[in-house]
């Protein structure tokens, strides 16, 4: 190795005695500092051409360097456990909220302005290499006044990924470069071939407290995914965690996978998070974290998932507009052990709503978009059809819990207004290591069905009829059912509501534009102040062959 090195030509001129070589042994990760800058021993080993310093000179440190990694016991690279001991510590001391340290100038940017500054893809991390997966980085501004660390993983060794000005194209803007200096990142998104081999779309972004999203072929950006949600829809106040530092394992010239680890902070708990990115048709990323509590929380909610549904076809636009439907979503999806399937289509409330679903070992949730083709939304700028649907897939046993989902009153699509997370009955006591694992996708071609038939649409409302009575209208249609059962006719609906409805009428009978059953009913409501829940699924003699269809007319 060191006649090899000594090979290496490079001027004399630049090394001095002050030059030092440090050894970091608990992260095996060793620096240069030469002319009062301090370099990755990775960056050297890569280019030391450019230290421009004698390599001669340099064969002394280069032993003490090899004498220091073979007297040291081997250690192994850095990972999970060395992220869930700094949540571990954190938990351990007083919170300190994080420095908001920009200029005012960052701080005071506008919309438009804060978007005039783009990262140039040329300078993507891992992108001269041409690996096939590339990092980009969001310049601090704006909302995102709370920089984050970034750091990357080589060789078992981490380094930080430092701010460098270099890496922005500012537009319009003029900023003062040098006080810019070490400012930090506001997060990052991920690049991936994904939906050809000649260009690499973005597939994942980090960006804003623990908010994540992904992206599968075909895909457009919709809901968001978060590291944790607490007290949620509470009187008290939400509590917002933040990612505060990520580590990125550089991948293989040929990785179908990436490694993203971080560390999340807020005033009452810590977390570990790693994150195993597969993408794919349907982008999957593989979850693990370890929290740990300064004091107890109200209402811990594990894998959140954050939407927007504006209005649809269960509930009409309030104002004119040209579009049939503007959601991110449209119901949410919920597998019990039992085996039952659960569908609930959301609504945009006009008070807070939140409703839940008691369970034990959960088989899976989440937030889908069913509706797939353009004309039921007819908006060429947003494609909500080609949004994605988000699961959560529990691995190992998640205990009692339930699934909560949250509705809010939105005027508007700028809004996410819709949350679902899993909250367990018995919360983790302040202190100890609270474990939790899940597989998240994003799907769009290749959603996860369950096995008996689905729920296709719900509609509301009137056809023709001579005088208002006061009774409203719901149409359920069911998919059609598959290869080898017996045909429509031979099913009936089962239907329940609660005791703020009277059921005028019901039918149950096929669709023959879709091969499938449509349930019908008519009702009235009897206190406009308080929501009507009910219940549909279709049967065949005693046996349930549908998912259940779970609605809420909200209070008026």
């Amino acid at each position: 190795v060191l006649r090899a090195l000594a090979s290496l030509h490079c001027p004399k001129t630049a090394f001095r005695r002050s030059d030092e070589l440090t050894v970091n042994t608990a992260y095996m990760s060793y620096s240069f500092q030469h002319a009062d800058t301090t370099y990755p021993f990775a960056e050297f080993a890569r280019s030391p051409a450019r230290m421009n310093f004698s390599a001669r000179r340099v064969l002394p440190l280069l032993a003490l360097l090899l004498a220091a990694v073979f007297a040291a016991p081997a250690q192994a690279g850095f990972g999970f456990a060395d992220v869930a001991m700094r949540a571990q510590k954190l938990a351990s001391a007083d919170y300190e909220p994080p420095a908001a340290d920009l200029p005012r100038e960052l701080k005071e940017l506008n919309y438009d302005q804060y978007r005039d500054i783009r990262f140039k893809p040329d300078r993507a991390v891992w992108h001269a290499q041409k690996l096939p997966f590339e990092l980009q980085l969001f310049h601090p501004g704006l909302y995102y006044s709370n920089p984050v660390k970034i750091n990357l993983i080589a060789a078992g060794s981490s380094r930080p990924l430092n701010f460098y000005p270099e890496f922005f194209d500012y537009g319009k803007n003029i900023f003062d470069k040098s006080r810019l200096k070490n400012i930090g990142y506001a997060g990052f998104r991920v690049h991936f071939a994904i939906n050809n081999k000649a260009y690499k779309d973005e597939l994942l972004v980090f960006q804003g407290a623990s908010y994540f999203r992904a992206l599968g072929a075909g895909q457009r950006y919709g809901l968001s995914a978060r590291g944790l949600a607490v007290d949620t829809a509470v009187s008290s106040g939400e509590e917002f965690p933040s990612f505060q530092e990520f580590w990125i394992e550089t991948p293989a010239a040929n990785a179908k996978q990436l490694v993203i680890y971080a560390l999340l902070n807020s005033r009452r708990l810590s977390g570990a998070y790693q994150f195993t990115v597969t993408p794919g048709s349907s982008t999957v990323m593989d979850v693990r974290s370890r929290l740990f509590l300064r004091e107890g929380v109200e209402k811990l909610g594990l894998a959140p998932l954050t939407s927007m549904f504006y209005f649809g076809s269960n509930q009409s636009r309030a104002s004119e507009d040209y579009r049939p439907e503007v959601h991110d979503s449209d119901g949410l999806l919920v597998a019990s052990d039992s085996g039952e399937w659960i569908w609930r289509p959301l609504v945009n409330p006009r008070r807070l709503l939140v409703t839940s679903f008691g369970l034990t070992n959960p088989r899976g949730f989440g937030l889908q978009q069913r509706r797939r083709n353009f004309s039921g939304f007819e908006d060429l700028e947003a494609r909500y059809d080609l949004r994605p649907s988000a699961w959560v897939e529990p691995k190992g046993n998640w205990g009692a819990g339930r699934v909560e989902l949250v509705q809010i009153p939105t005027p508007d699509e700028t809004n996410d207004n819709i949350v679902a997370y899993w909250v367990p009955n018995v919360p983790p006591a302040p202190g100890a290591a609270f474990d939790i694992a899940y597989r998240l996708s994003w799907q769009k071609d290749l959603p996860v069905k369950p096995p008996v038939a689905s729920v296709l649409q719900t509609r509301r409302g009137h056809g023709y009829q001579k005088e208002d009575d006061g009774s409203l209208r719901l149409m359920v249609d069911f998919a059609a059912p598959e290869e080898g059962t017996p045909p429509p006719s031979t099913v009936t609906g089962a239907l329940w509501m609660n005791d703020n409805a009277e059921i005028i009428e019901r039918q149950t009978y096929p669709n023959q534009a879709t091969g499938g059953w449509r349930m019908s009913f008519k009702f009235r409501r009897l206190d406009d102040d308080k929501p009507v829940e009910m219940r549909a699924f279709l049967k065949r003699g005693g046996d349930q062959v549908s998912e259940t269809w779970s609605y809420i007319l909200p209070a008026n």
